[in-house]
């Protein structure tokens, strides 16, 4: 290549670089976000560029665009059930004050009438959506961020498909990111077996063809509209502990039924549609389960369609309710300065905040970045807790002693702008109770953190932190 050539085409990256620092500054959702990207087009393009282009984008274009388009369809459905709820008296507010807030971002109610059963680790998930699926007399919904084809997928598979060969409908939607290693040959078996497979397809649409910056990390299993799954589990053999590497692996699912499974059956109502243009017939009748124990439950879908930050903003709010305790367990606790703030105004009100995470992670550069928050947060006065027994994967938040919260959702930037998630909210004192003696063993399991454990370290490893923590935006 000549020289002139190469001076051409560095002038037109270097414009291309403006131009994309302009869209940047535009449109990034945060301040420091805006000046990581704008500085990096500006002076380096040849490799921000690309990286623009793929992982810069902050909005999902086209997901909420096709579901108005078919508003008027999709309103019947969900409307019919909004409808029989209120008929029905399943609709329940907790605590109107507290409630309303949480009910307006999920655009979905409170219901009542349902039994909820906390699961603790893979063995226990997957034996009750095994479960689940042999009692199954209609449909599957089945939807998981990674499913591998391994000793658990491949028992996943064979199940959906003899089910399938009884008449069950079964549809299977998978993130093609986190399944990037998912066989054809696997998916190729499902289809002739008779179920509908399709991926989430986040490139779809001309504006979203090159990004690869948004995943559905969702982790869903409806049957027949009556009960549901929902957690931090996916499909493959070291979440039930029997793979290399992180061997014990903690993790934590529930399984609902009533009237909540089918608000969390609209969250993948409106994904299938965005993956294959296809409306779906299904149950929304809802029902309660007619137990004695009647918990009062909502599901919280959020992802980077919404008009706000829903994941932010919700757990926000769970910060701001507590008022004597605040239990938060996550393995990537990678938090924005806005979370730092309303945790520290939490420990001046008095509430015993405590955070667990995992001593080590599944990625490096978390496992660095988590040393900076947890210098900060010690600071503050939230007690941080390693957990030192395996890798801690659940996703679990305990408010005070009536609510809880299990879903996909992280404390991470990822999770909460970029992702498309989804958490229940269980408001009930027994369930809150299973809730905060399954943290307690994990305490028990953990070491509390100190200003010597960063203290200590070596010079490298702290300037290794601090660099960590300037990619925390986009982890």
């Amino acid at each position: 290549m000549s020289i002139g050539l190469l001076a051409i085409t560095a002038i037109i990256l270097h414009i291309l670089g403006i131009i994309s620092a302009i869209k940047a500054i535009m449109e990034s959702r945060t301040p420091q976000g805006a000046v990581a990207w704008t500085l990096g087009l500006i002076t380096f393009p040849y490799l921000a560029l690309p990286a623009y282009w793929i992982f810069g984008r902050s909005k999902f274009q086209g997901f909420v665009n096709l579901l108005r388009a078919n508003h008027a369809e999709n309103s019947d459905t969900t409307q019919e059930y909004f409808k029989k709820l209120k008929d029905r008296k399943l609709i329940v507010l907790p605590d109107r004050q507290e409630a309303l807030p949480i009910e307006k971002l999920a655009k979905l109610p409170f219901t009542s009438g349902n039994e909820v059963d906390l699961l603790i680790n893979g063995r226990q998930t997957f034996d009750s959506i095994f479960d689940g699926i042999s009692r199954a007399a209609h449909y599957i919904l089945i939807q998981f961020y990674i499913i591998k084809a391994d000793k658990l997928g491949n028992e996943l598979k064979q199940r959906l498909m003899e089910k399938a060969a009884l008449g069950i409908r079964v549809y299977f939607l998978y993130d093609e990111i986190g399944s990037m290693g998912l066989p054809n040959a696997y998916l190729d078996e499902l289809r002739a077996a008779g179920v509908d497979v399709y991926k989430f397809n986040t490139t779809k649409g001309r504006t979203n063809r090159f990004q690869l910056n948004f995943r559905n990390h969702r982790k869903i299993v409806v049957v027949d509209g009556n009960e549901a799954w929902v957690g931090g589990h996916n499909v493959g053999d070291e979440y039930l502990g029997e793979s290399a590497g992180l061997a014990y692996w903690r993790d934590t699912h529930i399984r609902v039924a009533g009237p909540v499974a089918q608000s969390i059956q609209v969250s993948f109502f409106e994904d299938w549609y965005w993956a294959s243009n296809e409306q779906i017939e299904l149950d929304w009748d809802p029902r309660s389960t007619g137990r004695v124990r009647q918990v009062a439950a909502l599901a919280l879908p959020s992802g980077p369609e919404d008009t706000h930050e829903t994941c932010t903003l919700f757990f926000i709010k769970c910060i701001q309710n507590a008022k004597n305790r605040l239990w938060i367990a996550s393995p990537y606790f990678v938090p924005d300065e806005q979370f730092i703030t309303a945790l520290h105004l939490a420990t001046i009100r008095g509430i015993d905040v405590r955070i667990i995470i995992p001593k080590k992670t599944d990625n490096p550069l978390v496992t660095y970045t988590h040393w900076a928050y947890v210098e900060q947060l010690l600071q503050i006065g939230v007690k941080v807790f390693w957990y030192e027994k395996g890798f801690l994967h659940q996703k679990v938040v305990l408010v005070d002693d009536d609510y809880a919260t299990v879903g996909t959702a992280n404390f991470d930037n990822r999770s909460f702008r970029l992702n498309f998630e989804i958490t229940i909210g269980i408001a009930d004192s027994d369930f809150n109770s299973e809730v905060a003696a399954m943290l307690e063993e994990d305490f028990d399991n953990s070491r509390p953190a100190t200003h010597a454990d960063i203290q200590g370290q070596s010079f490298l490893f702290r300037l290794l932190v601090r660099v960590a923590q300037l990619t925390a935006p986009i982890q």
